[in-house]
């Protein structure tokens, strides 16, 4: 944790900005929670430990933590974002299931190198990327076959 305090604030710092009681606060419970967590779900957490922070702050804190690297954006397929922890974490894609919400998390290097040549071919100097894979779990398949 002392660590992420220390990045995020270097770059809050390098942005003219502080590490504020609001900020550190919205950081610690990240932090405090492992997997994919849902704005609202933060908000409600803050307001649980009765920390001061509005539904504004907590969202541009979030924004400012997906920028500084601290934390990743991810799309799973909700309608809506969902952020998980990237720092000292391997970067890996998702697959989610459609009926049950499960999400698998997964990195191969072949998928990786693929993308690598890719860019490479095509000039092109990739600063990030997200890959999901959406389609149903085995427990779902095993269910809906059967039901039939």
């Amino acid at each position: 944790m002392e660590n992420a305090i220390r990045v995020f604030s270097g770059y809050l710092n390098s942005r003219g900005l502080k590490l504020t009681r609001e900020r550190k606060a919205v950081l610690q419970q990240l932090f405090s929670h492992q997997g994919h967590l849902e704005a609202e779900e933060l908000v409600h957490g803050l307001r649980r430990r009765k920390a001061r922070a509005s539904r504004a702050t907590i969202y541009r804190t979030l924004d400012l933590l997906v920028q500084s690297g601290l934390v990743r954006k991810v799309d799973l397929g909700q309608g809506h974002s969902h952020y998980e922890l990237a720092l000292d974490r391997p970067h890996h894609e998702h697959m989610i299931c459609l009926e049950c919400g499960r999400v698998i998390e997964f990195s191969d290097k072949t998928i990786h190198r693929s993308l690598d040549e890719l860019c490479k071919r095509e000039r092109f100097k990739r600063t990030s990327h997200r890959f999901q894979v959406f389609g149903y779990c085995q427990g779902c398949v095993n269910r809906k076959a059967a039901v039939k």
